[in-house]
């Protein structure tokens, strides 16, 4: 037993010496290359990825088989590969530096003043316009605003200003009234605008949904806001929140999906910067 123990002993002497920070760097990189990989795979990057995978691949085998033309053409083009590559994953990096940039984190160090809640009222009559839109089977798109500011997406409709109330939803997504293409932007109790254009997501869907579920969902992977979709063929209510969308069944499961109101007195104490909470107040009145 002394033996095996003067053994391992001496093995484990043979290593680098290992420090705590050495322990927080593997689990640094491990979560990045972990959170990489999951958004890569929601992406049409993974495709270009694996194909990268298989030039990868044919680098090796004439690295081990020693064919030095190949090889020295390979080494020739590596730089241009290299520009090529983010030519390429353009549009994916700049989807993954939005996303970055809207995480809650930055959100909660940098509140904007100028957002206000939606009350209990407002959520009930965003639900009931829903339903009875989807009863109809009339199409609509409806962007709650959260954290993030919506002004550039509001600033490409015309401006409504007005209380949300289901009378004046259903009115604005009407079929044959000028207002009922695009979406609508709700910032806390108010309808600030309509006829709002969203950009469109790259995502793969399934083929039930149509053009407002993936402009939904593009709303929801370049922002925080919470898009209600109503679709025109089949009268079925879904949600989109952080690149996800799921189905609403009834008014109950709607509503169990959309922002509840919160006390003031809650957001004190879990708020990390009390100024802005305070000027926020001040504002509102």
């Amino acid at each position: 037993m002394f033996e095996l123990y003067a053994k391992l002993r001496s093995w484990f002497s043979l290593l680098p010496p290992f420090y705590f920070t050495n322990i927080l760097e593997i689990v640094i990189l491990a979560f990045m290359v972990y959170e990489f990989l999951l958004w890569i795979k929601n992406t049409r990057a993974f495709e270009l990825l694996k194909g990268l995978g298989v030039i990868g691949a044919f680098i090796l085998v004439a690295w081990f088989l020693k064919l030095t033309t190949i090889m020295w053409l390979i080494e020739r083009i590596s730089t241009a590969f290299i520009i090529a590559a983010v030519v390429i994953f353009q549009p994916e990096l700049r989807k993954a530096l939005e996303q970055l940039g809207s995480r809650n984190f930055i959100s909660n160090l940098f509140p904007n003043a100028n957002i206000e809640d939606s009350n209990e009222v407002t959520i009930n009559e965003i639900v009931r316009a829903t339903f009875v839109m989807a009863k109809n089977k009339t199409g609509a798109l409806i962007v709650m605003q959260q954290d993030q500011s919506l002004n550039e997406i509001s600033e490409t409709g015309i401006r409504i200003d007005g209380i949300v109330t289901a009378a004046l939803l259903i009115n604005i997504f009407e079929k044959n009234t000028p207002l009922h293409d695009g979406a609508v932007v709700i910032v806390g109790d108010r309808v600030v605008s309509a006829t709002c254009y969203l950009p469109l997501s790259e995502t793969e869907i399934s083929k039930d949904y149509g053009t407002r579920h993936r402009a939904a969902l593009g709303m929801s992977e370049a922002s925080d806001a919470i898009t209600i979709i109503v679709s025109e063929e089949t009268g079925r209510v879904s949600v989109a929140t952080n690149g996800v969308l799921r189905r609403a069944n009834d008014a109950d499961a709607l509503k169990a999906m959309l922002p509840l109101p919160k006390e003031d007195d809650a957001q004190e104490t879990t708020n990390h910067f009390p100024f802005f909470l305070n000027q926020r107040k001040e504002n509102r009145k």
